[in-house]
């Protein structure tokens, strides 16, 4: 064969390859299937996807799955080291659907002659695994690289839908509603927090969404103190206001890490009210809603900022409801009311991306999970005694009596395959609801209650039925970069394991009658 680099090649009958290395051995992709290489980016991971799934990252406001080559290679993972870190890329590409592929390093773009790409698969070599193109050497160092079918590798690793399946899953991912079987009576959704050791409500309708406190807010010089400081919140400036202050309590010494923002809508401004922690959501039975009784409303001139008292757990948790348009002075309203002004156009812009969605968001690890708020009965703490069941599937955690409710509780990280909690503190039990089941589910924590648009929920990444039927959408939100993975309750469960739970919830039937 004459050497590759006696002679210029003749750019009419060229093909352009990008060099890569993948644990020693030297790749080539062709060029006009790479879109662009960047630095691995952070990623959502997806569970019980395939091993070569590594996660759904955000580029510049793109959802895409990225995909390790070492897997499709059937090779082991690279250690994780941080000159590994350094030199790995993730190469974007175009084969008809996008994805971003993590190779060990990029070496260079090279120009081939047309007679000198080798077909023979006698005379290439294909390793298990590896679905090739054709080979060529290297004009810099004569070197052998062979030429990859990466279309071939991502169908063969990842079972593609067809595209009636595709256009249905953005109206799949929103869906969830409809799903949902109403109760015969209502319930009063609330989210509960802390504010001095006590415990409140706000009816979750009028909470927009809760969120982390920002570790840092800009203060307001010569602001009351009321006020905490100001924060930006997707573009637009959020004042920050104590619910301590405005519930007549002292301000805390330190602010916690556990402090949370409950967004709301006051006077037609948005503002944060800050929490010492969120507590739960719960479903109230309306008839242990009780109004604040006549001779503690008279004590306080009909002022009162408590509307309602809960009589949660029999009577032994008895929580404040907060009348929102009472929690703030007059002179207050006047404020936020000429705010609203300067608000206008962004709440405009809100309007017009379509309509608005609600979300729980929990964690488990370092990744974040949602599920449609209408399929959420209430959040709880986990209880402490959870009864075992007899030769029950491992993903059942046992059963808890949740107010004379048998409840299968469902250990999340054992379900989705994660290694266990080191740390129990701060758990939370999601209580699920389908149009068969009803079930609790133990996760690490529950961060937020998003409110988006649906233009911010968009189709899961074209993969595997499996992980199509879990993941019904991905919440993008791109000023942040972050990833939200919108789950669907009604398959949390393989299907051998809902019928297991059909037949342990049939039994528990039989055994209270």
């Amino acid at each position: 064969m004459p050497d590759p680099r006696a002679d210029p090649v003749d750019s009419a009958d060229a093909l352009h390859f990008l060099t890569l290395r993948v644990n020693e051995r030297r790749y080539a992709l062709r060029a006009e299937d790479v879109a662009e290489i960047v630095r691995v980016p952070a990623m959502a991971r997806v569970p019980q996807s395939p091993r070569a799934l590594l996660g759904i990252a955000n580029l510049r406001g793109s959802v895409l799955p990225v995909v390790s080559l070492r897997a499709l290679l059937g090779l082991a993972e690279a250690s994780a080291g941080p000159g590994a870190r350094a030199v790995a890329r993730a190469v974007v590409l175009d084969v008809g659907s996008r994805a971003a592929v993590v190779v060990d390093a990029v070496d260079a773009l090279e120009t081939i002659a047309r007679d000198r790409i080798e077909m023979r698969q006698a005379e290439i070599g294909a390793e298990p695994c590896e679905r090739l193109k054709g080979s060529f050497q290297t004009r810099a160092d004569g070197q052998a690289v062979k030429i990859l079918d990466i279309k071939g590798l991502l169908d063969a690793a990842f079972t593609q839908r067809n595209e009636t399946g595709e256009r249905l899953r953005r109206s799949r991912a929103l869906e969830s509603v409809d799903d949902v079987v109403t109760d015969s009576v209502k319930s009063e959704m609330l989210v509960t927090f802390d504010v001095a050791g006590q415990e409140f409500a706000l009816d979750l309708k009028a909470v927009q969404e809760i969120l982390p406190a920002p570790p840092t807010r800009t203060s307001v010089p010569r602001a009351e103190t009321l006020v905490l400081g100001v924060t930006s919140l997707r573009g637009a400036l959020l004042p920050l206001l104590s619910l301590r202050v405005l519930l007549g309590f002292p301000l805390a010494a330190a602010a916690s890490t556990r402090e949370k923002v409950v967004v709301m809508n006051v006077a037609g401004a948005q503002v944060g009210l800050v929490a010492d922690q969120a507590r739960a959501i719960v479903a109230a039975d309306p008839g242990l809603v009780d109004p604040i009784p006549p001779v503690l409303a008279s004590r306080m001139s009909g002022e009162s900022r408590i509307r309602a008292i809960y009589r949660g757990e029999a009577g032994r948790r008895l929580i404040s409801i907060l009348a929102p348009e009472q929690l703030f002075r007059e002179d207050v309203m006047q404020r936020l009311s000429a705010q609203r002004g300067s608000q206008q156009s962004v709440a405009t812009r809100t309007e017009t991306r379509g309509d608005q969605a609600d979300f729980l968001v929990f964690r488990l690890g370092g990744d974040e999970f949602a599920l449609p708020i209408a399929t959420v009965d209430e959040v709880a703490q986990v209880p402490a005694q959870i009864t075992r069941v007899p030769k029950a599937p491992k993903f059942l955690e046992g059963v808890v009596n949740l107010r004379g409710s048998v409840l299968p509780v469902i250990d999340q990280r054992r379900r989705f395959e994660m290694p266990k909690a080191e740390q129990i503190k701060g758990r939370r039990l999601v209580v699920v609801k389908t149009d068969r089941h009803r079930a609790g589910l133990i996760v690490d924590s529950v961060s937020d209650v998003l409110r988006v648009s649906a233009d911010s929920v968009e189709p899961a990444p074209n993969l595997t039925d499996e992980v199509a039927r879990l993941v019904r959408g991905v919440i993008n939100l791109d000023r942040s970069g972050r990833i939200v993975l919108l789950l669907d309750p009604s398959e949390l469960l393989t299907r051998s394991e809902r019928g297991l739970l059909d037949k342990f919830q049939a039994e528990t039937a039989r055994a209270k009658v």
